[in-house]
């Protein structure tokens, strides 16, 4: 009895010392194929620098959501689990903003006004079709700082279920990122070139918006490398990365050498260059015509070193956005849609972490680009659809040919690459040529480095509405998001070797999805399966054990 006292005893005290261990050990296994719950190093990085409360509002609380959207809330709920379980600071809430009927138009609009646009969703229920209306979006708040985190990404052409697939593939970059804004400090600088006829600031306010959110940005002209061209040397080495928003003046040899450099010197660059001179608005006049001409910029020969020729032909493409025609007249008039091959819906890159994953980018008048063998590494980051057409210049381009069928037979020049990615060591587009002014420190071989150059310069073009910079993220004449502003920020972010958040963007997921048109066929049979034949395996169970039982007792 004393033997068995004292293991009972024994077991009663481990019982306790297991029960006090795995409250202090703790430890998550992700079983899942493609460890969709394993957060990268740089998420793990970004969490454990929170030190202060970080609180989340999701709001995806409801009832009667579709299969893809509960799967999008479910996803989020375990991905703010795990968070969480690695840092108790992070709290996070789910939120219904329309659950309250008095409130719900006061909150619906407070949300927009915030930059928080609903989505509408298709709810397939018994076979029938409903609508419904959704805020996918969450709100991170975080020392008296809040970002918005947008739980949805759009690309067009997807149906419901691949719009959640990506959205779910998309989530740890999304609050990585949010988290990101609230945590790191800017540290980078980049240089938005001026003096060469570029884009004027409203047109590229809505990128510069986004990108101010990361990096602090200034204005530079190069017009006083006529005075002291070293000086200006000296003062844009001071930056981080350079972006020439659509040049439309030459550039001096001078400039050139200042620009050339910068990059020996190791600073990046992101060149969005037109070829060819031709905007939309200008077809906008009473005959609908305009003519494309070469634009010379006096960079053929700093490209053609690096790697890259930007060709003044433009690029048709049967893929592309439509563009907005007027007819009637006065009060009759309206507006309507029609293709238009000059603007390229360009797809990106799935096997590289910039474009993986990324909405078609749209392009204006885009240019043919080659690429040339030297030691550079280059990668195509866009490209056109096969169905492609080249045209020469000068060519008369006019309105009217929006409203003629296209012949598709002579679309047949395949794939145009539109944007490329150059990394390694360049060669000095001077080297062994006679300079346009003495430098102070000439190199003609740079440490490793990055360019991205973009054969047109309208994809970092926001429209305006009374003089107001538009979302660059979404085109108003296709009526459909794009994916500019992002691609345009993954370059930047992946220039500037802020690759950790990037690279989570490359994440792989795969989500399966019941079957709707199943669902609603097959629903009446699922329903006997899984209710009728239990009770009837129970019934028969019943009555077999009942035979045997009697049969065994009988006399």
């Amino acid at each position: 009895m004393n033997k068995s006292l004292k293991h009972i005893v024994i077991l009663f005290l481990a019982l306790i010392a297991l029960n006090y261990l795995s409250g202090k050990v703790f430890k998550r296994f992700d079983l899942t194929e493609d460890k969709r719950y394993t957060l990268s190093e740089t998420t793990n990085s970004i969490i454990a620098s929170v030190e202060s409360p970080l609180v989340i509002d999701v709001f995806l609380k409801g009832e009667g959501f579709p299969s893809e959207i509960k799967r999008l809330q479910s996803e989020t709920r375990q991905l703010l689990e795990e968070f969480s379980a690695k840092n108790n600071a992070i709290k996070f809430n789910f939120i219904n903003p329309l659950e309250d009927e008095s409130t719900r138009e006061a909150n619906r609009q407070q949300l927009m006004q915030r930059g928080m646009t609903p989505m509408q969703l298709s709810v397939q229920e018994s076979g029938k079709s409903t609508q419904d209306i959704i805020f996918p979006w969450a709100l991170a708040s975080y020392n008296n700082q809040t970002v918005i985190i947008p739980l949805i990404k759009n690309k067009i052409g997807e149906t419901q279920q691949e719009l959640v697939s990506n959205s779910v593939q998309h989530l740890e970059y999304a609050f990585a990122d949010g988290f990101s804004k609230l945590t790191k400090p800017k540290d980078k600088k980049i240089a938005i070139l001026k003096g060469n006829g570029e884009l004027q600031d409203k047109y590229i306010a809505d990128f510069a918006k986004k990108l101010g959110e990361y990096y602090y940005l200034a204005p530079f002209t190069l017009d006083s490398v006529q005075n002291n061209a070293n000086k200006t040397l000296a003062q844009l080495e001071d930056f981080d990365l350079i972006i020439a928003a659509k040049p439309t003046e030459a550039f001096t040899e001078e400039e050139k050498l200042v620009l050339d450099q910068f990059t020996m010197n190791g600073g990046k660059s992101l060149w969005l260059v037109d070829a060819v001179a031709i905007e939309k608005d200008s077809l906008y006049n009473e005959s609908g015509t305009n003519f494309a001409v070469a634009r010379d910029l006096n960079l053929t020969d700093f490209f053609f070193k690096y790697g890259v020729r930007i060709n003044p032909v433009l690029v048709s493409d049967l893929y592309s956005a439509p563009i907005m025609v007027a007819t009637g007249q006065g009060s009759d008039t309206q507006f309507i849609r029609l293709q238009w091959p000059y603007s390229p819906l360009a797809a990106g890159n799935p096997n590289h972490a910039i474009t993986n994953n990324l909405n078609l980018v749209k392009f204006d008048f885009a240019n043919q680009m080659d690429t040339l063998k030297n030691a550079i590494k280059k990668t195509i980051l866009l490209q056109t659809s096969k169905l492609t057409k080249l045209e020469g210049t000068p060519r008369e381009i006019s309105l009217e040919q929006a409203t003629q069928e296209p012949d598709p037979t002579v679309f047949n020049k395949g794939n145009q690459s539109l944007a490329v990615l150059l990394e390694g060591k360049f060669t000095s587009v001077y080297d062994n040529r006679i300079k346009p002014f003495k430098l102070s420190e000439e190199k003609n071989k740079s440490i490793s480095t990055k360019m991205i150059v973009i054969a047109d310069g309208d994809v970092i073009k926001n429209d305006l509405n009374r003089n107001t910079p538009l979302d660059l993220g979404f085109d108003r004449s296709y009526n459909q998001p794009v994916g500019n502003k992002e691609f345009l920020l993954n370059a930047v972010n992946y220039l500037l070797d802020d690759t950790g958040l990037i690279n989570i963007r490359s994440k792989e997921i795969a989500i399966a999805f019941l079957d709707q048109e199943k669902i609603a066929d097959q629903k009446t049979t699922w329903q006997l399966l899984n209710v009728a034949l239990p009770l009837v395996l129970l019934a028969l169970f019943g009555f077999v054990f009942n035979y045997f039982r009697k049969k065994k007792y009988s006399i």
